[in-house]
């Protein structure tokens, strides 16, 4: 809302971060209506730095907004329920904008708009904290003149593949946090779909991959009430498919069937490979030759440690842990997951000294709680 009124992306971010250190000082309670009271706090600082700026440089800035940007500020600051979608849309389409390359679009996005932390973001990137502090500071400043408008035609279509990247990953931080002590943010994951949902409804015409797109997040968001039992991390195998949201799955099917026989394209491989879980009635009765079907496809568009230690997993599950292990030589990830991969498969094949070596990598890697519980949980039960 701020960035729409004031069109200064970096006064925005930081009169909306004063406004909440203001609110920490001095709430004793939360007020009537908390949104509200932080975007006035926000806008009283940010016309204090404008105000400053104008006297520094002799000029006053423009700091009209459109008059249904501010019918729908009014609104807003009479609605507890907080932004609005088109706005926070808005805000996504500028972190997307030409001057930013693609990562550092998404990383931007996934920082400013929705409050992903930046040791989060990094692990997302698979860098360290203060290089993507490094690189979060850079697009800010890259964006600081630039007007927030909502593109239309091919600029329009020329971010959308930016936003859908922003969008997956958001969801997969609030699906898989990778620190804190939740297993799983399902607010943000939730909000991540909102956001595919919105950007699928502003676009002129349909678009295959951002169907893909919606219909894999609700695939994997439908498992959000059996991925958690009694605070702990529960995966894919040994979930309660019955605790699974049917609607949401019955939905991405839909989404799915008239795009099975369209080009291979990433999110749809990935949705694809989702479907076959969803539709499986048990972990032993998926479908798993064609998961790693799919996941050479996916290979072949997009090579990525990520995508090869996915594969490796499943082709465990179709030819056994020795070949599953074969798979995972030469694969180099930073983190917990790849050691937390080969401890499974080594303790599988009952080579336990070495298993129970890859899980104390893992969980010395591991920087969620929820997760490195669960890792310790698997090595005292399989190995003693």
């Amino acid at each position: 809302m701020l960035v729409a009124h004031y069109r200064r992306l970096d006064l925005a971010e930081d009169a909306l971060a004063e406004a909440f250190e203001a609110a920490a000082r001095t709430w004793t309670e939360p007020p009537d209506n908390p949104a509200a009271w932080l975007l006035t706090a926000a806008r009283r600082r940010l016309l204090d730095r404008l105000r400053a700026e104008a006297v520094a440089a002799r000029h006053r800035p423009t700091m009209e907004a459109e008059a249904s940007r501010s019918a729908e500020t009014a609104r807003t600051m009479a609605d507890p329920g907080g932004l609005l979608e088109d706005e926070r849309l808005r805000l996504v389409l500028l972190c997307a904008h030409p001057r930013l390359s693609r990562e550092a679009a998404a990383a931007l996005s996934l920082r400013l708009v929705l409050g992903v932390p930046t040791e989060d973001v990094a692990r997302l990137f698979l860098v360290s904290t203060p290089t993507m502090a490094a690189r979060l500071t850079r697009a800010r400043k890259r964006l600081a003149d630039v007007r927030p408008d909502v593109p239309t035609g091919e600029a329009l279509a020329e971010r959308v593949g930016v936003v859908a990247d922003v969008a997956y990953l958001a969801f997969t931080a609030g699906y898989a946090p990778g620190s804190g002590a939740d297993p799983l943010r399902a607010e943000l994951a939730g909000e991540a779909v909102r956001l595919v949902r919105v950007l699928r409804e502003v676009l002129p015409e349909p678009v295959a991959e951002v169907d893909a797109l919606l219909a894999l997040v609700l695939l994997q968001h439908s498992r959000r009430d059996a991925r958690v039992a009694d605070g702990r991390l529960v995966l894919l195998p040994e979930q309660d498919r019955s605790r699974w949201h049917l609607e949401e799955i019955g939905e991405a099917l839909a989404l799915l069937r008239p795009l099975v026989h369209a080009p291979p394209a990433p999110y749809l491989l990935q949705a694809l490979i989702a479907a076959e879980h969803a539709i499986a009635p048990s972990s032993e009765a998926t479908a798993w030759d064609r998961i790693v079907a799919r996941y050479d496809e996916l290979l072949v568009l997009r090579d990525s440690p990520v995508v090869r230690l996915n594969r490796a997993v499943a082709l465990a599950e179709a030819q056994g842990p020795a070949t599953g292990l074969a798979a995972l030589d030469g694969v180099a990830l930073p983190g917990h997951r790849l050691p937390a991969a080969r401890a499974e498969l080594l303790a599988r094949l009952g080579r336990t000294a070495e298993a129970r070596t890859a899980y104390d990598t893992a969980i010395a890697l591991c920087d969620n709680a929820a997760e490195a519980d669960h890792l310790r949980r698997r090595r005292d039960a399989g190995l003693g």
